[in-house]
């Protein structure tokens, strides 16, 4: 009987054991998962809050948003994955991937357009994070706080501080758990996009220039290396304005529900929706000073894009953070569409963007 008892004791104990490690196991990986999300930068949470309530319950802060330069945390990105480039050429010209190279399980693809949400004025909206009370008006009114001239010096950098951001190729409704949605190619990631900007820009008689440096080999010091090459164009270029940091955005988990894109039509052709972000510093923290500057140009930016291509825009980001927009008041970050969205999307939103922007400068040539 007592060797019953003590085996029984034994039992009990060894369960008791087993629970505890397991409650431990699970509090610990809790507190680990806290700890990373507090090191994500709460400023790059736009997608979420730009979205609409269906979208909203499944936006997460993507992980090619976790790193500033005002606030640098320890990123948890893998490092840049080249894209296989086994592709076909398709009769109009397009490429084609060819999917048979991936392994993962197909998730869904869900088409959105992203409209009106937050503050609306006029024909946009503007999801603003900050205490600031916008005076839509008297922003709108104002002058630029520079004067593009006309010239055959570069007004105009391009730059992309996540230079391997990519899209897919294919437009099928679904992508691939595998699918390495970056790439070093340039004819595939953000420098593509950033070309259409580039020429459209000169076809309506803006002078730009583009960066073609690949910024994020690593993750963490991307926007610091960005910063640099900003800085050496300006030296090279003195006549430069205007510094567009170009990249796309992400929403959604990789999971069943699947990665959003955000679309609109014109002309019959489908294209990725835009969001501009400006940020506000009041106190001078980031050295942001002309942070209302900035604004203005956003401001008229957004209005213009809807006048334009009405649907182009997601609601404008307003809001605490910096990026590289310190270095001159002309500058501002742009994300042209979703993972999800096509490369020839993104391209022809590149395009439309350019002749945007064109319209915008041109009115405050001096």
């Amino acid at each position: 009987m007592s060797k019953l008892n003590g085996g029984r004791l034994t039992n009990i104990f060894a369960s008791l054991l087993a629970s505890v490690l397991a409650v431990t196991a699970v509090v610990c990986t809790f507190i680990r998962v806290n700890e990373l999300n507090a090191g994500l930068s709460i400023q790059m949470l736009a997608s979420s809050l730009s979205m609409p309530q269906s979208a909203a319950a499944i936006a997460v802060n993507p992980p090619n948003k976790t790193e500033i330069t005002d606030a640098p945390v320890n990123s948890t990105e893998q490092p840049t994955q080249v894209v296989t480039e086994s592709t076909a050429t398709k009769a109009n010209g397009e490429i084609t991937d060819d999917e048979s190279k991936y392994k993962g399980d197909k998730l869904p693809v869900v088409e959105q357009h992203f409209g009106s949400s937050g503050e609306d004025y006029g024909n946009f909206s503007v999801k603003n994070s900050t205490d600031y009370d916008i005076d839509y008006e008297s922003f709108l009114s104002s002058d630029l706080g520079f004067k593009i001239e006309d010239s055959k010096e570069p007004q105009v950098l391009i730059v992309h501080t996540h230079t391997t951001e990519s899209y897919l190729i294919n437009d099928n409704g679904y992508y691939y758990t595998d699918y390495p949605f970056r790439s070093k190619d340039s004819s595939r990631n953000m420098v593509a996009v950033g070309k259409k900007i580039k020429e459209a820009l000169k076809k309506n008689g803006i002078s730009a220039v583009q960066a073609d440096k690949i910024h994020d080999e690593t993750y963490t010091g991307s926007y610091d290396r960005s910063e640099q090459t900003i800085y050496e164009y300006m030296e090279k270029y003195p006549s430069i304005k205007v510094i567009l940091d170009i990249h796309r955005d992400a929403v959604g988990y990789d999971d069943e529900r699947g990665k959003y894109k955000p679309t609109f039509t014109y002309n019959g052709k489908k294209a990725a929706q835009i969001m501009i972000m400006s940020g506000y510093d009041p106190y001078d923290n980031y050295g942001l000073g002309h942070w209302q500057e900035n604004l203005t140009f956003a401001l008229k930016l957004q209005q213009k894009a809807e006048d334009m291509y009405p649907g182009m825009t997601r609601p404008l980001y307003f809001g605490d953070f910096a990026y590289n927009m310190f270095i001159n008041n002309g500058s501002l970050l742009i994300e042209v569409g979703t993972e999800t969205n096509t490369l020839s999307e993104a391209q022809y939103t590149g395009e439309l963007l350019g002749n945007v922007l064109s319209s915008v400068l041109n009115e405050s040539k001096g």
